[in-house]
């Protein structure tokens, strides 16, 4: 059976990947992996560290789109692939390692702009857009990166400014208009995934 092809996109901080892993629990690992936009940024090697941390890493010509939509349709055409492994410490890839990552019955995409780019937009068979208030996605960036990537305050919200809030509302936002559904945010996910993930099944068991 060819894989049934999932994309969950929405702003940073939104409950993506929540909903995604909720998703990957309900289904269990044997017919549900979770592929996420986050490992195709493209590396940042030939730069320095402070060249490095003023790039637009909102932007969608920063991420190797193209790599994404053919490892993308050799799962979807049955075979393995060998994912890359990014680090958002150092915004390199790590060129040693990879994860590999079986085609599944179901597989889920998720990310801010998964739905920006209209090759990547014609693999999914359903679409999910978070939708979550800014002050809310905020809050939960700054809890994050300060948490997991060892970032200031100071550092998250200025990038917020600069980048992350403005390419929000020129690709992110925008690119709602593809999603067949949207899940509101504000208060997590786990009221809705259940709903969602019966959805799933019953388009993935006819398609």
């Amino acid at each position: 059976m060819r894989p049934f092809i999932v994309g969950i996109a929405g702003g940073t901080a939104s409950c993506k990947t929540t909903l995604a892993n909720m998703l990957l629990e309900i289904g269990g690992s044997d017919r549900v992996v979770v592929l996420e936009l986050d490992r195709y940024y493209r590396s940042q090697d030939l730069f320095t560290a402070e060249q490095r941390a003023r790039l637009n890493y909102d932007h969608p010509d920063a991420l190797e789109f193209e790599l994404l939509v053919t490892q993308l349709t050799e799962l979807r055409n049955g075979k393995a692939i060998d994912a890359p492994v990014y680090d958002f410490a150092t915004h390199c890839r790590d060129p040693l390692r990879t994860t590999r990552i079986e085609p599944k019955h179901i597989i889920i995409v998720e990310g801010i702009l998964v739905f920006a780019n209209s090759e990547l937009r014609e693999i999914f068979d359903f679409k999910i857009f978070v939708d979550t208030p800014k002050d809310i996605r905020l809050a939960r960036r700054i809890e994050r990166d300060t948490r997991e990537r060892g970032r200031s305050i100071e550092s998250v919200n200025a990038q917020w400014q600069a980048t992350v809030q403005p390419m929000h509302e020129a690709f992110c936002e925008p690119s709602r208009v593809y999603a067949d559904v949207v899940v509101a945010g504000r208060d997590g996910v786990s009221a809705q995934v259940q709903s969602i993930w019966s959805d799933i099944c019953k388009m993935a068991n006819a398609s």
